[in-house]
Parts: structure tokens; sequence; C-alpha cells
């Protein structure tokens, strides 16, 4: 859990610099979505849960590569998949908001986005290797298939940070560091949330990710786990893709609905399918309640589908990589070691919390 708390400043300031945030903001699926009010801004920011002292680690001198300044540097940002979910448009200002924190000139910040097609991702990276950029932070679309990039980037000795998920390669050599959450953690705790909303009994749906990372992957391990040591009594009697949208969740929480209309919980890997899947209830004459869903990622939508009775619970999943990936790169370029995997604390959802903590979702 987060435990930053910034300082109140008068209201009508916070007013002020909300009105200006939100006027910034790209559109997205889910009106609500945005940035933090200037008040709860470092309560909503992540923290380091752990940093895995005692696993492998990386030092400039190590990796073979030069001391830069991130001031005067060239950064390249490569972003998997379109803004049009919270969790990307919060992920992408947060990378942007640092750099202009830190003084690095927006000519010298280079984002590129791969609009979910993973070729396009691998040539983005190249291109911007090929720009002169000293520093990669990328948000991979799939966990393998990076090779050509890391042989391209280890040639030039251009650290790669890579943050939300995880690519199957060898740190200190392939990459730098991963920053990001546990994510079995997040289905172990999405599956005792499920367990007490259920009462041990039941049957369940989960709706999965998008195959080939390691999000999906474990997710769908750390919750079916779970459920078998704590629950035995839910089962599962339904698991398709989503693919991590809203409009492919609520078609596949539809099918859901047709082959097993009684059942009495959803998983959604993400708040875009748990959203989809609330318009699959509604469409289906169900009532709020009626199917306890509990999700992950913390989006305004999400969580205000709490306060509303759609949604059980929603563990946290914080995509403000921004401060936490240029202090670890800071480090990294001035001797620092960097853990192999920074692993970040995430918050949870439910009705005790939901309306007092909306402002920190996103």
């Amino acid at each position: 859990m987060i435990d930053m708390r910034g300082r109140w400043r008068p209201a009508l300031a916070v007013l002020s610099a909300a009105a200006l945030l939100m006027s910034g903001c790209a559109k997205s699926e889910d009106d609500n979505a945005g940035s933090p009010s200037t008040a709860s801004a470092s309560a909503a920011a992540q923290a380091t849960k752990s940093a895995d002292a005692g696993g492998a680690s990386c030092t400039l001198q190590q990796y073979g590569g030069t001391k830069i300044d991130l001031k005067t540097a060239t950064v390249g940002f490569s972003q998997s998949e379109k803004e049009a979910n919270p969790f990307r448009i919060a992920e992408t200002q947060s990378i942007k908001d640092e750099a202009a924190k830190l003084g690095i000139p927006s000519d010298h910040l280079k984002t590129t986005n791969a609009d979910s097609k993973f070729d396009k991702q691998i040539t983005d990276v190249s291109t911007l290797i090929d720009q002169g950029v000293q520093l990669l932070i990328v948000a991979p679309l799939n966990s393998d298939g990076w090779d050509s990039v890391f042989a391209k980037a280890s040639q030039k000795k251009i650290p790669i940070i890579t943050i939300d998920r995880k690519i199957n390669a060898k740190s200190c050599t392939d990459y730098l560091t991963f920053i990001g959450s546990d994510f079995a953690e997040q289905g172990k705790r999405a599956a005792d949330k499920m367990a007490k909303a259920l009462n041990n009994t039941g049957t369940v749906a989960i709706l999965l990710g998008a195959p080939g990372n390691n999000v999906t992957t474990l997710r769908t391990s750390g919750f079916k786990d779970e459920i078998a040591k704590v629950a035995p009594g839910i089962k599962i009697v339904f698991e398709q893709t989503g693919n991590f949208s809203r409009e492919e969740g609520q078609k596949t929480a539809e099918q859901l609905l047709q082959a097993n209309p009684n059942v009495n919980g959803i998983y959604a890997e993400n708040d875009e399918m748990a959203l989809g899947a609330v318009t699959a209830l509604k469409g289906a004459s169900k009532k709020a309640g009626d199917v306890k869903i509990v999700t992950i990622d913390g989006t305004k939508g999400a969580v205000q589908g709490i306060v509303d009775g759609w949604i059980y619970s929603v563990i946290e999943s914080n995509p403000r990589f921004g401060p936490l990936a240029f202090s670890t790169a800071t480090k990294f370029f001035n001797g620092e070691s960097i853990p192999e995997n920074i692993i970040i604390s995430d918050r949870e959802y439910d009705s005790t919390n939901a309306q007092s903590d909306l402002g920190l979702s996103y």
C-alpha cells in the first residue's frame, strides 16, 4: 500500500490545478479517466514494495555503459498499446510529466505507440535506437521475441528499463531492470476477495487478459492456485480471453451468460474487461450485486463501479511509472547498483474505501 501523503494546499489552488490537469488529459473509453488531483498526487504515486535485494543486480560498470546526465540526454519511450484505456493514458502521461519535471526538453523525449502490434513495437524500438536515444523505457506488449532489439541496444550500450510487463531475458545483459507489480500476488489477492464475496462456494468465470505476456499468465495462475487453496468449493466454469479490452470483455461476458446464466462471480484480469462485463450484465437484466465482479487495475470507472454496487473489489495495478523509472535510471548512471526486479506496492478497493479513495484511482 502506498503510504506517502502530500501536503494539502488551499482549496482554490487545488481546484485550479485539477482543472488544468483535466484539460490536458487525453480522452479514453472512460470519460472519468485522468490524472489524480494535486492534493492526492503524492498519495497516488508508486511506492516500492521490494527491490529484490538478495537477487541479481547491475551497475553501470558491469553493464559497460557510459555515464550520462538525463537532463541533456535523449530518452526513448515505447508504449505497447493505444492510449484508449485509462491505464495506458496514465502510464504515458506519467513518463512525460516526470521527464518535464527533470528538465528534459520535450524534443529529447521520443515516444512511440505500437497500437497493440508487436511487430510495430519491435520496429519502433529499433528506430528509437537509430535516432540516438541513450536510455530506453519500454512497456512491452509481449514477453518474448525481443532478441533483435536486445542485440542492437547492447551493441550501443543503451540500457533498457522495462515497465508493467516483464520480458523473458537476462538482466544486465539484455535489459537493465523490470519495474512493475507482483502479478501472481494480484491474482492471489483477487481470489481472496472472490472467496469472501461468495462465502467460499459457487461458480466463477475468468475473463483472461491478452495472451503472450506474463501479466495474463501470472494473474491467472495466482488466482487459480489461491482459489484451490482457500475456497475449493468455488468452481471455475468458464475462461476465455477478452484481450484486456472493454468491447471484447463485454462480448466474452455475453457468451459467458448465455452458457452459464446463473454464474456467481466474474474475475476480470483488468478493469476494462470488468466494465464490459457490467454492460453485459445490465443487458441480461441482472441487478447490481447479482454477480460478484473482482478485477485488477484501479481505474476511476471500476472504483466508481464499486460505489454503484456493480463491482465487488478492485486490486490496483499502478501505472504511474515515470518517477520510479527516471529515479532508477539516475541511480544507474550515478554508479549505484540496480536490482533485477523492482516490485511496486498496490492498494485495493472495496465498499469500505471506494468512495473515500476514488481520487486516488486513475
